[in-house]
């Protein structure tokens, strides 16, 4: 009976090994869709055309700026590699959020239990015998051999510091990494950004640390069936030592992987069937991870002295052309005449009135200026000095909120550059909560680096939500207004990216 009964491989390290493997699957697929919204990679902070240290497409970007959108660069992955497929980043970010989550959690508690219980000496060297065991290990592996049993206790040398590297040193840069990337993060805490090298620095570090865990999968799993399997496999699905079970395990992993296997890729296509159902569902369940762990975060990138004008990036992206005569033949004159006739609408039907202020107008009131890193949900970042009007001191002109404002919602004169369903493009919008609107560094910028804003980046008028991506920052605004609820407007997602590219209407990270 004692043999079925093997301490050292407990029901918990199995159950958290199995379900930290579905994780990884989830994580990864749905972090290389992600990558294929932006297949290119830099350390420069501007994300310059021509500059990428690495890129996954053959497409060559045109160096002038505004000519060429993030968009446009978006590469259609397969379902049965990412998760879901098939340019559809919102719905991989939200399922990379929740995965993360849920392997942040299980991981927590796989290394509280190894700590809890002493297992933590079969993985952790404590001596320095390690090392030149561990090179005698690889060696052996790399003449193709395998070393004897008696050099695992369950592991060699070589395991025990590949794990404690993964373990300690690979998953923690991976989360560190991550966490720069939230613009909340990085808009509250600018030098913990600038610590891994800007925005590119740890987008780059996180590629690379998922490069070495993808790795280390398929070597960890390979290896289980090619190193005395006949003890590895029956430890791992049974907890025994009894290697009369190596057959039944062997099957049973064998079908294990295949249904993790079949299970990622079902979730790549029941996420595709019904795109808006996915979204409301995965909302649902990483809101409250956004409420818990970033809401409280308020940006004062006006207030810090980390990015200065030597930060000021070279080149910008953008996200979005100027409209069209097919979009605003208004917007278009307004452009022609230097934007001397243009009018914002601020108020509307909420307010019970409607006031037109010009350029002049909006310098009038007080001014907010400061430096800033704008990231794109696809990955691409640059740093400008941004100057214009704070949202909640444009919208006092119009006096106190008017009763049932919850929202304020910004509308564009462009279009949206597609929809979800394909039907004809509506005009651009977001929508935005009272909290955000009352942050410091929301504001309607009208200048930038010293100059007025130019025409690509959003000219005469443009929003900047520093807590947020860059999804929720309307360009060519047109209107301002109070209403109730955004369930009202468009597809009542509340916005047009979170309509088209089923984004979170929190945009933190």
């Amino acid at each position: 009976m004692e043999a079925f009964l093997d301490p050292d491989f407990p029901l918990w390290l199995r159950a958290t090994h199995l379900l930290n493997f579905v994780l990884m699957g989830i994580v990864l697929r749905s972090g290389w869709e992600i990558l294929a919204s932006l297949p290119r990679l830099w350390w420069r902070n501007d994300s310059k055309p021509g500059t990428e240290w690495i890129k996954f497409t053959r497409r060559e970007l045109p160096k002038e700026e505004g000519v060429y959108t993030s968009l446009m660069d978006e590469r259609s992955a397969s379902p049965l590699l990412t998760l879901p497929g098939k340019k559809n980043i919102g719905l991989g970010r939200h399922w990379h959020g929740l995965g993360v989550t849920l392997w942040l959690i299980n991981g927590l508690l796989y290394v509280v239990l190894l700590f809890g219980t002493g297992l933590w000496r079969r993985i952790v060297p404590t001596s320095w015998d390690v090392f030149p065991e561990a090179w005698e290990s690889m060696r052996i592996y790399l003449g193709f051999g395998v070393p004897s049993i008696e050099h695992f206790q369950p592991y060699d040398a070589l395991q025990m510091l590949t794990y404690t590297g993964v373990v300690f040193i690979l998953a923690p840069l991976l989360i560190l990494t991550g966490i720069a990337m939230s613009p909340a993060v990085r808009s509250r805490f600018p030098w913990y950004l600038k610590l891994w090298g800007g925005h590119q620095g740890a987008r780059s570090l996180h590629f690379i640390g998922m490069v070495l865990m993808s790795i280390f999968i398929v070597m960890h799993i390979g290896l289980v069936f090619l190193v005395h399997p006949e003890y590895n496999l029956p430890h791992m699905v049974f907890g025994v030592t009894d290697t009369a079970r190596y057959a039944q395990a062997f099957t049973i992993a064998i079908a294990t992987i295949v249904v993790v296997i079949g299970l990622w890729i079902a979730l790549s296509y029941l996420t595709l069937a019904d795109r808006p159902r996915s979204q409301r569902v995965l909302v649902a369940l990483t809101e409250p991870i956004r409420k818990v762990t970033l809401n409280w975060m308020k940006p004062r990138m006006g207030r810090q002295s980390t990015y200065t004008e030597k930060d000021i990036s070279e080149f910008h992206w953008t996200n979005g052309l100027p409209p069209t005569k097919d979009e605003s033949t208004e917007w278009l004159a307004h452009r022609d005449s230097g934007f001397r006739d243009w009018r914002l609408e601020l108020g509307g039907e909420l307010s019970g009135k409607t006031l037109q202020l010009s350029l002049g107008d909006l310098r009038q009131l007080p001014k907010t200026e400061y430096i800033a890193v704008h990231t794109c949900m696809q990955g691409w970042s640059a740093t400008s000095k941004w100057a214009g009007v704070r949202l909640r001191d444009l919208l006092e002109v119009l006096g106190p909120p008017p009763e049932g404002a919850n929202y304020v919602m910004i509308t564009s004169h462009g279009l949206a550059q597609e929809m979800w369903d394909h039907r004809p493009r509506e005009p651009f919008y977001a929508v935005l909560d009272l909290d955000t609107v009352a942050e410091d560094d929301t504001i309607l910028a009208y200048e930038r680096n010293g100059h007025p804003l130019e025409v690509h980046l959003g000219a005469p008028l443009r929003l900047r939500v520093e807590s947020n991506h860059g999804y929720k920052m309307v360009k060519w605004i047109k209107s301002i207004e109070w209403i109730t609820d955004y369930a009202a407007y468009g597809d009542g997602r509340g916005g047009t990216r979170e309509d088209a590219a089923m984004q979170a209407f929190n945009g933190r990270i």
